[in-house]
């Protein structure tokens, strides 16, 4: 069984670390596209048409990617001053609520997203200035949130395993 886990854990990190890679890719084109549309403005008096809206696509993109692997690293913040105090059979129970209640909400994000991306692409909606749909991003949000939930079931496995 612990050989199952541990090459479920591998895929699940492995899935937040290229998640996480797009994530970067997309923060770099996020600068180098406002780095563009900064000197276009200055030097030439022309804008990239649409930049803040890409620039906004881009960040959904960053925000969403990079979730799964700061949650495999544990960079989120962790109110654990009072946690530490207690008793280590009330530390892996507090553990495990949370991570539960982790997943609970991954699931309903991961659920209500795909339905939002669903109309959102049977209504056509698109952006304003560049028609860029909506519904890609919409559907990437849900992909990570079950990228997400995955870390946090592994994460929460881990936690009951080391009873």
């Amino acid at each position: 069984m612990s050989g199952k886990i541990a090459n479920f854990e591998r895929f699940t990190y492995t899935l937040g670390n290229w998640l996480n890679r797009i994530a970067g890719a997309g923060i770099v084109a996020m600068l180098a596209l406002i780095a563009a549309d900064i000197i276009a403005a200055k030097a030439f008096k022309w804008p990239i048409p649409g930049g803040i809206e890409i620039v906004g696509f881009l960040g959904v993109i960053v925000i969403a990617f990079s979730i799964a692997q700061t949650q495999v690293l544990r960079g989120h913040i962790e109110a654990e001053f009072l946690v530490t105090h207690l008793p280590k059979t009330a530390q892996k129970v507090i553990a495990r609520v949370v991570y539960f209640f982790g997943m609970a909400l991954f699931a309903v994000l991961a659920w209500k997203s795909y339905d939002f991306g669903h109309i959102l692409q049977t209504s056509g909606e698109v952006s304003m200035t560049q028609g860029i749909p909506f519904y890609p991003f919409v559907y990437g949000i849900a992909f990570c949130s079950i990228s997400v939930f995955l870390v946090l079931l592994v994460q929460l496995l881990k936690t009951i395993i080391k009873t």
